[in-house]
This record gives structure tokens, sequence and C-alpha cells, in this order.
């Protein structure tokens, strides 16, 4: 597969709970990316968000910057208000190199919060998602004459969470709003990385490879515990570490000619995941993977 390999910083320090790994400094985070052997790295809370500063940072341990997470609100303000407001983050990306954004509706969101339960965690009534599909294709469309994908990221804890509510958005959207498919927070919403793949392969636009251990899965769920609980207990970990069938997953993208990143994104508590450790299995186990004939 022609595609690039790249690693978000979560590994190291958490952008939700920064507590975890907050000892943990940007340039360590950005040598031992390199070291792993990962061509790109996301953005994090640590990174610096002007070009001049953050270019030659990277540049230092031949790193690209893939992407970074953009906050929607489209719930609360139209398609060119949120375009007016995320001009500083597009410029930010376009100026490094980045053709992706990565972008989630965080209106009544759960997930930074670690006093919520899973349960708590919005849903938006039908009546409402016309109105959100059309400012999402809107702001969709205005990016793309910017020179920006969208990379629509389904996440546990917002409105577009489990696999129902990523086929009412995809269905319900014009082409320009592309998805960003997490293999790890499908799988943790009920979802099917496999029939989205399957669904979805040419309007993917980037993809976050994380894994989930089934059996603190069933255990958060059982207990109804917060989503930020969850990544403490250690639902996460690098693909090859649990339950997600990744080639099964690859396979419809290799088929649509997918030529973006794949990224992977674990957050875990780095006291008790060594990140090095885990970097390294995920760029390893991912190497394998893209390598293997169709």
């Amino acid at each position: 597969m022609n595609v690039r390999l790249g690693i978000n910083p979560l590994t190291w320090s958490n952008d939700d709970l920064p507590r975890l790994g907050c000892d943990i400094d940007l340039e360590t985070c950005l040598r031992e990316a390199a070291a792993a052997g990962y061509e790109g790295v996301e953005l994090g809370h640590k990174f610096p968000r002007d070009p001049e500063s953050l270019g030659p940072r990277l540049a230092a341990h031949g790193l690209a910057l893939v992407s970074g997470w953009y906050s929607l609100r489209l719930l609360e303000r139209d398609a060119a208000a949120e375009f007016a407001a995320m001009q500083a983050h597009l410029a930010l990306l376009s100026a490094l190199g980045s053709d992706v954004m990565v972008c989630a509706e965080v209106t009544g969101c759960t997930h930074s919060d670690i006093r919520a339960p899973l349960s708590a965690r919005p849903v938006l009534p039908p009546a409402q998602w016309p109105r959100f599909n059309r400012r999402l294709g809107e702001l969709a469309s205005m990016m793309a004459d910017a020179g920006m994908r969208m990379a629509y990221h389904h996440h546990m804890g917002t409105i577009v969470q489990s696999g129902e509510d990523v086929d009412r958005m995809m269905e319900g959207s014009n082409e320009q709003v592309s998805l960003l498919l997490d293999t790890g927070h499908l799988t943790f919403g009920g979802g099917d990385p496999v029939a989205a793949a399957q669904r979805y392969a040419a309007r993917t636009a980037h993809v976050h490879c994380k894994d989930i251990r089934p059996d603190v899965l069933a255990t958060v769920l059982n207990e109804d515990l917060s989503f930020l609980e969850a990544v403490l207990r250690g639902v996460f970990t690098v693909p090859g570490d649990g339950c997600v069938d990744y080639p099964a997953v690859f396979a419809p993208l290799r088929e649509a000619d997918y030529k973006g990143w794949f990224v992977v994104e674990a957050e875990q508590d780095p006291a008790v995941a060594d990140p090095v450790t885990y970097a390294t299995l995920g760029h390893r186990k991912l190497s394998a993977w893209v390598s293997e004939p169709g």
C-alpha cells in the first residue's frame, strides 16, 4: 500500500488528561517517534502553533506534520462562522504541508470529563441531523476550496460515536465530507471497523490505528465508566496488541487505492505503557501489514 505511517503524541502525553505524560517534553516525543520509524506526527497540546517555530522542530527529526484536531461547533454556529474560526488552524496545517484536517463536533461532548459516564454522551435527535449534515457539507466544501480535506473523526463521547451515527453522517452529507476511520473508537462505540472500511473506503481521508483490549472494554462498558477512566484502565493499545482485525480493515482501503496516512493513536498512561515500546510495536505491526501483497 502506498501509505505513510505517522503517530499521535497521545502515546507520550494526553490532551484530554494532561497529567498523563506531563513530565515528558516535546523533544523526547519527537526524537522517540522518529527513532521508532515514523514519518510524521499529529499535533498535541505541547506543540507550538506557529509554523516558524514548529516547522524547524519537526524538520530537526525528519518528521512531517500529519494533521491536527480541530473542534467543530456546528450545532452552535453556521458553516461560514466555523470556517472563519478555523483560519489559524488551517493556516498552520497548510504552511507545514498537511492536506487533511481532523475535525469533530464537540458541542455537549463528554470525552474530556472524567466524571461523565459513557451513557451520558450527547445524542443528536433525528430532526437535527439534516441541519448538522448540511452545515458539515458546506464547511467541507469551503475547506476544499482552500486546499484542505475534512477528515471527520467519529469519537467516543460525541454526537458521532456509533456505527449508526457514522452512517447517518456519511449518507446525509455531501461528497466533500470525508471520513477519519478510527478503528479503536468505532470498536469501542459498538461499531465494526471492517464494515465501515468496506462501505466508506472511497471517502476515507485519514485512518487512526488504535487497538482495543476486549477484556478492559467489557469491564468499562459493564460499569458505565467515563471515557477517560477507560483510558486509564488501558482500553486502548497499539495495532496488533488487541482485537481489531487490521488486515481485514486494510483490504478495502487497498482496493480503493487509499494513499493517505495510517496514524498510530493509542492513548495510554505512559507511566504504565512505555511509549518507546508501544510506538515501536505499532510501527512494526503496521509496516508488516501494509507491505503484504493485496
